[in-house]
């Protein structure tokens, strides 16, 4: 069948249309996505204001139209952290639906950890052992460990890139005190995180997902031979921790002369390069692999696996 996924997410609109069946690897079809930066269209109140809005309409009845014409067999919008959190959440979402046809399922933080687990799960498959992940989406963080296909623990937090940079890193370039002030923030927020992994077993993969952190190890990273015809990216803290002063001093129009750094995420890089350290800092990681699946993989698989 040919599954249309369009993931309403904090930055982006991004639709992806997949050709799969139970128990195959989905074939990617089709992709087109829409920049939104939805955290600079909120008010003092947290709602998303008219203008934002209208981009995510615009963006939604496109993907949808992208996706009818794709021949899609089943479309599955959803939403994550922005709209699930916005004051005025509720009243988009009806908008959304009334205006375009599109009735978007919000995802909770914890659907989203999980999901994103299940699709790098699968793409390492069990002899990956213990798994820990970290993945930056504009709003959240999410954590999670595991050694089967549902996590151990799974948390999200609020320390997702856009949403970092909006509330810590509003000059562009950012101040030295503005990155050390995110800095301690993600430290204090990560320290009580971390808590209930403690008593789990030392994982034996550490693995990143998210386009903020594969376009990090496009210019942190080094990539090595993998299985397959697919290459292993790596991205180590210090590396990671090298690159970021330096990225801070960049204006964010001239970041995407930089390998990795893509128009779309440059406002807020600097912003994901923070948070990734210190959370790999807070769970003793030294270095990381990227994961080519992430959200909507996860969703297209449990998808498939209900099916019958």
């Amino acid at each position: 069948m040919r599954l249309g996924v369009l993931d309403v997410g904090s930055n982006t609109v991004h639709l992806l249309v997949v050709d799969a069946h139970r128990g195959a690897r989905p074939i990617p079809m089709t992709s087109q996505k829409s920049v939104l930066r939805l955290m600079r269209y909120l008010d003092d109140d947290g709602a998303i204001r008219d203008e934002g809005v209208d981009a995510i309409l615009t963006a939604v009845r496109e993907g949808a139209e992208a996706a009818r014409q794709s021949g899609v067999d089943e479309f599955l919008p959803f939403a994550t952290s922005a709209i699930r959190e916005a004051a005025n959440g509720e009243e988009v979402l009806a908008r959304v639906a009334d205006e375009t046809g599109v009735e978007l399922q919000v995802l909770s933080g914890e659907d989203e950890a999980q999901l994103t687990y299940l699709a790098v799960r699968r793409w390492y498959g069990w002899s990956a052992g213990r798994i820990l992940l970290f993945d930056i989406g504009g709003g959240s963080l999410e954590l999670t460990q595991g050694i089967d296909e549902v996590p151990d623990v799974a948390r999200s937090l609020p320390l997702g890139a856009g949403r970092s940079t909006i509330e810590f890193l509003p000059d562009d370039p950012p101040s030295t005190d503005q990155v050390a002030n995110l800095r301690g923030h993600a430290r204090a927020v990560l320290a009580e995180a971390v808590a209930p992994f403690r008593d789990l077993p030392s994982p034996d993969h550490v693995v990143g997902s998210s386009k903020t952190i594969r376009s990090l190890a496009r210019l942190a990273g080094t990539v090595e031979e993998g299985v397959g015809s697919s290459d292993r990216v790596i991205l180590t803290r210090r590396g990671l921790d090298d690159w970021t002063p330096r990225l801070a001093k960049i204006p964010a129009d001239a970041r995407p002369a930089l390998p990795g750094i893509t128009a779309d995420r440059t406002f807020q890089i600097v912003a994901g390069a923070v948070v990734l350290s210190e959370a790999m800092r807070a769970f003793g990681v030294d270095e990381l692999e990227v994961s080519p699946w992430a959200l909507r993989e996860g969703l297209i698989l449990r998808r498939l696996d209900r099916m019958t």
